[in-house]
């Protein structure tokens, strides 16, 4: 996929996306974005105290995404998100907004995926979502612009791996 202007890495919450994403921005180079930065304070909140966030509640946040990697791209910037994507209608709308993206799924074992969460601090999501995250999972199954890059790689092999697709 010659000419991708936006590299979206996309999984569950824990799978890596915000280091993947951000490994990228230097690397390839581009300007990172986190989509958690795009949730209002209502949404943090709701996840915060446990409860899941519904498709209504995504919907306006998955559209202030798309206006930002819109504009970046028409300003002559790329792109590396850490998105969940969780549903093939939130990753169609960045599809939508006609950008030049190539989707980097990162896959990986639930087990190995909590296993990450109980290391890290001072994050908003609670492990206690994590089954949830994966209930709403609908994996990008024959979606062409979709490359799985495997959780359990090593961060530098899934940089690499990740670089080779966007060469692609």
């Amino acid at each position: 996929m010659s000419g991708v202007r936006v590299a979206v890495v996309m999984g569950v919450s824990g799978s890596g996306k915000t280091t993947l994403a951000r490994a990228l921005a230097q690397a390839w180079p581009a300007t990172f974005l986190d989509a958690d930065d795009f949730h209002s304070q209502e949404a943090r909140a709701h996840m915060a105290a446990g409860r899941p966030l519904t498709d209504a509640m995504r919907a306006p946040w998955v559209e202030r995404i798309a206006a930002e990697l819109r504009r970046r791209v028409e300003a002559g910037e790329r792109g590396a998100l850490a998105f969940p994507g969780p549903r093939p209608a939130h990753r169609q709308r960045p599809r939508e907004a006609g950008l030049p993206l190539r989707f980097l799924y990162l896959e990986g074992e639930p087990a190995l995926v909590a296993e990450r969460m109980r290391g890290r601090r001072g994050h908003y999501m609670p492990l206690s979502l994590l089954d949830s995250q994966y209930a709403a999972l609908e994996a990008p199954e024959g979606e062409p612009d979709v490359a799985v890059v495997p959780v359990a790689l090593d961060r530098a092999a899934q940089l690499r791996r990740a670089l080779a697709l966007l060469r692609d």
